[in-house]
């Protein structure tokens, strides 16, 4: 499920938990953006989170920040939250060609850009190798995530940060290195 929604607080937290555990239960992969205020999520987290009320982490969850083709140093797109322990892999986010209401296509920027890249890669992986659970298709994503250990200016442009720092994995989602760890692992469970 691609999610490309978030606010800063969660009144009926609860009853999201509830909601992803059961998609969880299902089979789903969750996705979510992580948000465009340029904050890090470890002291400005955008709702929903990964963290369940209860203190227990979704594992079947990805966080999405955005890339942008500005350069180097410009790589962490300026808008983007990020966070070592809150978001996963970063992903194209800035002047992706998209559709709109009412027909059409727009250039937009966002994390709910970059979220269904990566959602995307997810699908491509499961409609190619369904035997993949969504655990497989998370762990392949993140592994194969291309690590980028740069230093880039922070979003909010407030100081510089080695890029490796600002997710989990470090790194942007790789489609094709995910597909071909996908049909390694598929082709071994044969």
């Amino acid at each position: 499920i691609n999610m490309s929604f978030g606010k800063g607080y969660s009144p009926e937290k609860s009853l999201v938990d509830q909601a992803a555990a059961y998609a969880i239960t299902k089979g789903v992969l969750l996705i979510h953006a992580s948000g465009n205020e340029g904050a890090d999520l470890a002291t400005a987290p955008n709702f929903p989170t990964p963290v369940a009320v209860d203190g227990g982490r979704f594992s079947e969850w990805i966080e999405v920040g955005a890339t942008s083709w500005h350069g180097a140093d410009s790589l962490v797109a300026s808008f983007s939250n990020y966070g070592q322990h809150a978001v996963d892999v970063f992903a194209p986010g800035v002047d992706i060609l998209s559709t709109v209401p009412g027909g059409g296509y727009e250039r937009e920027s966002g994390t709910s850009m970059a979220a269904p890249v990566v959602s995307g890669v997810a699908a491509l992986l499961m409609s190619y190798y369904p035997s993949l659970t969504a655990a497989d298709v998370k762990r392949i994503i993140l592994e194969t995530a291309t690590r980028r250990d740069i230093e880039v200016i922070l979003p909010g442009g407030e100081g510089r940060a080695r890029f490796a720092t600002l997710s989990s994995t470090g790194g942007v989602v790789n489609a094709y290195e995910a597909l071909r760890r996908a049909e390694a692992i598929a082709g071994s469970r044969q």
